[in-house]
């Protein structure tokens, strides 16, 4: 008997807000060796409420979606039911979905453009230990770690983000939305969220304050000479 015929199915929760995916999906993986449904849910608070009580091996985990987010529901799963392990399937691929939910606690990663062999390997991955991560989303996060960030100073000024102060330093540098949106890996339309909300807390009205601000604050520095 082949490793693969001995193997039990894994047990898998699908989780997804649109009752059409929700469904095809489950009927998809009905089709696929080494997967066993055992639940669907609709949101993130179903999810937590079956994996409670189904305690299944993996849930398939959809990211955006009313009353609790995958994001949270992740969150919420790895913190109370440890033996269940997380893999998105989601549409989004941008830094904002990714991050997010990997560091909640997904150990998988796919887009809804996988296939059914992909999301097999993906869920037997994550319950070998392994990451359970698309091609695409590999060399999204190889791509993150090889690529230079600005750096965030020790403290931050007047209650801003993280991302608001990467935004800011941006700015200083001279880069117009569009640019800081491709090196962010965000929509220009996130951007200009960031921008609107660091122009709010730090009382900045136009770029033109924002570079002297960012260097006021220290967040960078004249160039020497």
């Amino acid at each position: 008997m082949t490793q693969e015929a001995e193997r039990k199915p894994a047990r898998v929760v699908v989780v997804d807000d649109q009752t059409v995916v929700r469904e095809g999906i489950v009927m998809l993986l009905g089709l696929l060796p080494g997967i066993e449904v055992v639940g669907a849910a609709g949101d993130g608070e179903e999810a937590v409420r079956l994996v409670a009580e189904l305690a299944p091996d993996v849930v398939l985990m959809d990211l955006r979606m009313p009353r609790c987010d995958g994001v949270e529901a992740t969150r919420r799963i790895r913190a109370q039911h440890p033996g269940t392990q997380v893999v998105v399937l989601t549409t989004y691929a941008d830094d904002e979905s990714l991050f997010p939910a990997l560091a909640a606690g997904a150990r998988g990663y796919l887009t809804k453009d996988a296939g059914g062999d992909e999301i097999v390997r993906a869920v037997h991955s994550v319950l070998s230990g392994q990451a359970g991560l698309s091609p695409s989303i590999q060399r999204r996060l190889l791509e993150r770690l090889a690529e230079p960030r600005p750096a965030a100073p020790a403290e931050i000024p007047d209650g801003l983000t993280v991302r608001e102060t990467e935004v800011l330093v941006l700015i200083a540098d001279g880069l117009s939305n569009q640019e800081i949106g491709r090196r962010l890996h965000v929509s220009t339309a996130t951007v200009k969220t960031h921008i609107n909300n660091l122009f709010a807390k730090a009382g900045i009205k136009d770029r033109v304050q924002a570079v002297r601000y960012a260097y006021r604050k220290g967040l960078v520095r004249p160039p020497a000479g």
